[in-house]
């Protein structure tokens, strides 16, 4: 009996091992053990779409014509006629600067051509006494010459009347040279009369174009320095505020895909509360970054420094018609200063296959042994001894999920927006590529991962939901 008990225990024992063998076995082949887990991985499916290339920036409104004016002579403020915010046209009187100072410089420089004048007339009359006394010099010379050769003359006589004739030579002379310097002297105090009357008329300040003070910084009784000597003070700027444009500072990185003529959206902060954007198109870019043209080009700047370019923006006048009729003739929409966001559109493209950004990555390409013939050229160069390698430039991909698993795919690229890249190869419409989570495919995910979607975070909080 007990060796019956005993085979019994072990025809069981063999009998649970049997089982066991041949679940882990079927286990194994169904995939429910020693395989690995696939990974959560978020899928787009490529499509076609229309996408808008757009380079970003901000800056401020400004009109597009501003003058500013400061005055070409010092002195007080005693009478200003306009106000910040007027209109004002060609040629209206804005201010006037206190002119006696030139009053009387204008008068001294008057006196000064009067007595210029009579200097010159003191120096003609000069001249033809000295003319008068040339011709009788001359007169005696000719006839004490005849006497002189008839011996009726003495040699030291006629030496003396010689000399006097040759004197009064030179005197003509002198004199015509003080009738020219005195002519020159007239011209040097007309000038000094002319200088003295234009700063007479620049205490006088007219509008050198229509527009509206944009800004006034002078109050009556103010001193002004004027700006021939050096920066004069700033009175006023005039615009014209039917004309604005936006100036922004662009990236070199994206400098170069802006264009002349190319349109753009402008959100003007003061306008965002209603939501309203306006239109407008690109008039100038700058040929050189801001900052280098004041510096100069030997200017040294820091490895950190980032480069930009100005570029102007006019704002459409349609774009904004309807609030100018809204708000009256005085008073325009957009004053200098304002904030504003630029959009600027450098190319479209409808109907174009396209992926989401964050489904584009890169790649290292395996590096590449040199052959036998490029190994002995490369180990000679002590310089670099990574030669020994040759690296494969950097590849943009796309990670497909086929059979529950990531496949890698080289793809070529072209214009992108803010959300969706254009992919001109590699992938055709209706695949699912793997477009999340961002550290996932921009670095872990590798060619032959298992993958799988992941579940919707609503269906997740559902379940934990109906659990409680």
């Amino acid at each position: 009996m007990a060796r019956k008990s005993s085979n019994r225990i072990w025809w069981i024992v063999g009998g649970i091992m049997l089982v066991l063998v041949t679940g882990l076995v079927v286990a194994k082949q169904v995939g429910w053990i020693g395989q690995t887990k696939p990974l959560e991985v978020e899928l787009s499916t490529v499509k076609q779409a229309d996408i808008i290339e757009r380079v970003s920036a901000s800056g401020r409104v400004q009109p597009e014509v501003e003058v500013k004016l400061s005055p070409d002579v010092s002195g007080e403020i005693i009478g200003l006629y306009v106000e910040e915010g007027d209109s004002v046209v060609k040629g209206q009187l804005l201010l006037k600067i206190r002119p006696d100072n030139y009053e009387s410089l204008l008068a001294r420089a008057q006196a000064s051509v009067n007595s210029s004048k009579a200097s010159y007339e003191q120096a003609r009359a000069q001249q033809a006494q000295t003319e008068a006394r040339l011709i009788r010099a001359k007169a005696d010379f000719d006839r004490n010459r005849k006497l002189f050769e008839d011996k009726v003359v003495s040699a030291a006589d006629f030496e003396q009347i010689r000399a006097n004739y040759e004197v009064a030579q030179q005197e003509i002379e002198a004199a015509k040279a003080n009738v020219q310097a005195a002519q020159f002297n007239i011209r040097s105090a007309e000038a000094g009369l002319r200088d003295a009357a234009e700063n007479l008329r620049k205490t006088t300040i007219f509008a050198p174009v229509s527009g509206i003070i944009s800004l006034l910084n002078v109050e009556v009784g103010e001193r002004v320095v004027g700006t021939t000597q050096m920066a004069g003070t700033e009175l006023m700027r005039i615009a014209n505020l039917n004309n604005m444009e936006v100036r922004v500072n662009v990236n070199e990185n994206d400098i170069v895909r802006v264009a002349l003529g190319d349109t753009a959206e402008i959100d003007v902060d003061a306008y965002s509360s209603i939501d309203r954007k306006f239109r407008g198109i690109v008039t100038e870019i700058a040929n050189t970054a801001s900052g280098l043209a004041a510096s100069g080009a030997a200017t040294s700047t820091s490895a950190d420094a980032v480069t930009e370019f100005e570029v102007k923006i006019k704002i459409l006048n349609e774009s904004f018609r309807d609030l100018m009729g809204s708000r009256g003739k005085k008073t325009y929409p957009f004053k200098p200063g304002m904030t504003a966001s630029v959009d600027v559109i450098t190319e479209r493209k409808s109907n174009v296959l396209s992926v989401p950004i964050a489904a584009v990555t890169t790649r290292d390409t395996t590096a590449v042994t040199p052959t036998e013939e490029e190994r002995p050229q490369a180990a000679n160069n002590q310089q670099n001894q990574a030669a020994l390698t040759k690296a494969v430039p950097v590849k943009e991909v796309v990670f497909v999920m086929k059979d529950g698993k990531a496949q890698r795919r080289e793809v070529t690229t072209g214009i992108s927006d803010f959300e969706n890249i254009e992919v001109v190869s590699g992938i055709q419409a209706g695949e699912q590529v793997v477009s999340g989570p961002f550290s996932l495919v921009s670095k872990r995910l590798k060619d032959g991962d298992l993958v799988e979607k992941k579940k919707p975070e609503e269906k997740k909080d559902q379940k934990v939901s109906n659990e409680n």
